[in-house]
């Protein structure tokens, strides 16, 4: 007479085998999504750099056609800068040190992605001295999210390391991989406030040779202030 088993036994074995049917449903959705991402993560990039192009091509366009006609063309105004902090906290009066903490800008060569407009020109009238600040280009909020970038997860600094990441956290503002977070900062896209905000402050190195002077501004052979696409070197020395 074969030996009974227990029903402890039985149930521990039952929850042990529904326990594996799980994971292994599980680890199979998410090998799915991962595909899935990386396809529109592909097909996204090829139609962002063909943007990208178009934009240059047509602003090419426009400056010769105003060439040929006499006159010059104005471009846009820019909408995105990116900010540097440059000096200490030594000598910071109170209003610019606040500007500071709300534009997360605590340490020395931190830096932060803004929007421009009335509100923060005027904040940036106040921490000029402080600070140096530009219109990035394309290459640069590029190399600074994926040289640089980190992310704030559960109030926590993390590297990105996958899309996956960037997926979890942005899914419903339809920002689903790096270059979706490219082109949403980049552009200063409907949703660039939750983008931006994904965003930790970027942890900057010196640049190379350090800085001449940061009590001159930057049109005075200085380093503060407005240095516009002259951000861009800039940063390349300093990521």
């Amino acid at each position: 007479m074969s030996k009974q088993v227990p029903e402890t036994i039985k149930k521990q074995k039952k929850r042990s085998f529904n326990s594996k049917e799980v994971k292994q449903e599980k680890n199979e959705k998410r090998t799915k999504l991962l595909k899935e991402i990386q396809e529109k993560a592909y097909k996204r990039a090829e139609k962002y750099e063909k943007e990208y192009l178009e934009q240059d091509q047509k602003l090419k366009e426009l400056k010769q056609k105003a060439l040929k006609e006499g006159s010059f063309y104005r471009e846009p105004e820019p909408k995105l800068a990116f900010i540097i902090r440059i000096r200490g906290i030594v000598g910071v009066p109170p209003k610019p040190r606040k500007i500071l903490q709300l534009l997360r800008l605590r340490r020395i060569y931190s830096g932060v992605f803004i929007r421009l407009n009335k509100s923060s020109l005027r904040m940036l009238h106040f921490i000029d001295p402080y600070v140096t600040w530009g219109y990035p280009d394309v290459e640069t909020v590029r190399a600074l999210i994926y040289k640089r970038g980190h992310a704030r997860v559960n109030h926590q600094r993390k590297i990105i390391d996958s899309n996956e990441m960037i997926y979890d956290k942005l899914q419903k503002y339809d920002i689903v991989c790096m270059e979706d977070l490219v082109h949403e900062i980049f552009t200063v896209g409907k949703n660039f406030k939750h983008a931006n905000s994904f965003l930790w402050a970027f942890k900057l190195k010196p640049p190379v040779g350090g800085f001449s002077t940061v009590k001159k501004s930057f049109v005075n052979k200085g380093e503060h202030g407005n240095r516009e696409q002259y951000i861009n070197t800039l940063v390349k020395k300093m990521i």
